[in-house]
C-alpha cells in the first residue's frame, strides 16, 4: 500500500457516531452561498429518518454561516430521543407531530420552504394500505397545507423500471414503471404532489434518490458486512447507484432553488454505476476476507443517470473511494449499524 493510499484511508476513518453525524451535517460553501438566496424558514417534514437529521442540522449551520436569520423546523414523532437531542443541540426547532393526524398537520408552523421526507417503505408487504396512506394520501394534505411554499419532495429510484446497466441507468425523462406496491405508492406520491403543484402553482422539485449511504447503513455497508461475516452475496442485482449522505443533504437544501411549477424531477446519485461483484472484491482486499457469491448478474438493476444533477451542482464532493474506505474502516472495527437494510437486491418489489 502506498503512503497516499494509507493517508486516504486514515482520513476516511470516523471516531465514533458523533464524528460521523457531525461530518454528515457539515455544509459546503456552495450551500452557504445558496442559503443567502433562499428566502424564509425551512420545515423538514419526517426529520426523524436516516437522512433527515443531516438535512436539518446542515440547513441550520448553512443559514448561520450565511448570516441569515432563518429558522429550521424539524417535524417528526421523535420516537428516538437521541435524534431529537442532536437536532436541538444544533439549533433546530423540533416540532413533535404525527403527520397523519390532520389537526396536528394543520397546526404546524408556516414555512416558505418545505423538504418532505416522510414515507413508509419497510413492512409494506402485508400493510399496503398504510404505505399508500403515507406515500400517496399524505402528500396531498401536505401540499394543501403548504400550497404557498417551495417544496422539495423526496422520492426514489424504484419509480423507474429495472434499467439496462449498459445504457447508463434511468434518466429523468424515462417513463415510470413501478414494480410492487411500495414503488407504485411512490409514483402516487409524485403524481399527487405534481397535481397540487399544477393546481396551486406551488414550486416543486421531485428528488429521486438512489441510494444514500454512510458508514452505518446502505448498499456499501451491507456488502462490506457480508464480506466481513462470510455471508453469500447475491449477484442478480449486479449493480447499484450510490451517493454519500452528506451530499444528499446538501443537494436537498440547494434543490429548493430549482423548484418550479410545472414541477421538475431530478435524479440524486453519484456519477458511477457500481458493480456489486467489484465492490465485494474491493472490500475483501481491505478487510482481508474472500467474498462469497451466489447467482450471476442479469444485466439490469435499479440504477440512475446523474448527469442532470452534475450539470446543476457539479460532482458530489465525496468520492466512491472515500466511501469504500470509510465503510470498510467502520465495519472492520465492528461499528454500530442502524439496523435498516436497504433491500436493494429486491427485484420483485416486496419491501
Amino acid at each position: 500500500m502506498s503512503i497516499t493510499q494509507e493517508t486516504r484511508r486514515q482520513d476516511a476513518e470516523f471516531d465514533g457516531v458523533d464524528a460521523i453525524e457531525e461530518a454528515l451535517a457539515t455544509p459546503s460553501q456552495e450551500l452557504i452561498d445558496a442559503m443567502r438566496t433562499i428566502e424564509g424558514d425551512i420545515a423538514v417534514l419526517g426529520v426523524g429518518g436516516k437522512v433527515g437529521p443531516s438535512v436539518a442540522v446542515m440547513a441550520k449551520r448553512a443559514a448561520e454561516a450565511a448570516g441569515t436569520d432563518k429558522r429550521i423546523f424539524g417535524v417528526a414523532r421523535f420516537s428516538d430521543v437521541r435524534t431529537r437531542a442532536f437536532l436541538e443541540r444544533n439549533g433546530v426547532d423540533c416540532v413533535a407531530a404525527d403527520l397523519t393526524d390532520d389537526d396536528q398537520l394543520q397546526a404546524l408552523p408556516e414555512a416558505a420552504n418545505v423538504i418532505f421526507m416522510a414515507g413508509n417503505k419497510f413492512g409494506t408487504t402485508g400493510n399496503e394500505s398504510f404505505t399508500w396512506a403515507m406515500n400517496a394520501y399524505l402528500p396531498g394534505r401536505v401540499a394543501t397545507k403548504y400550497r404557498d411554499s417551495r417544496i422539495v419532495a423526496f422520492s426514489t429510484l424504484v419509480t423507474y423500471p429495472l434499467a439496462d446497466v449498459a445504457t447508463g441507468g434511468s434518466r429523468e425523462d424515462d417513463p415510470v414503471d413501478p414494480i410492487g406496491e411500495y414503488a407504485a405508492s411512490c409514483v402516487g406520491r409524485e403524481r399527487v404532489f405534481e397535481y397540487h403543484s399544477l393546481q396551486f402553482g406551488t414550486p416543486l422539485l421531485i428528488f429521486r434518490l438512489g441510494y444514500s449511504i454512510e458508514t452505518r447503513y446502505g448498499v456499501l455497508q451491507e456488502i462490506a458486512q457480508a464480506v466481513q461475516d462470510g455471508s453469500e452475496i447475491p449477484l442478480e442485482m449486479g449493480h447499484a447507484s450510490v451517493i454519500w449522505q452528506r451530499d444528499v443533504a446538501d443537494y436537498a437544501i440547494r434543490s429548493l432553488t430549482l423548484a418550479s411549477s410545472p414541477p421538475r424531477r431530478l435524479n440524486i446519485t453519484g456519477p458511477e454505476i457500481v458493480s456489486i461483484r467489484w465492490l465485494a472484491h474491493r472490500f475483501g482486499e481491505i478487510l482481508g476476507k474472500e467474498p462469497r457469491f451466489v447467482g450471476t448478474e442479469t444485466g439490469t438493476s435499479y440504477v440512475m443517470d446523474g448527469t442532470a444533477l452534475q450539470k446543476e451542482f457539479g460532482y458530489p464532493s465525496t468520492t466512491l473511494s472515500f466511501m469504500i474506505d470509510a465503510v470498510a474502516a467502520w465495519v472492520g472495527r465492528d461499528g454500530e449499524t442502524l439496523g435498516k437494510p436497504t433491500k436493494f437486491q429486491q427485484r420483485q418489489g416486496l419491501f
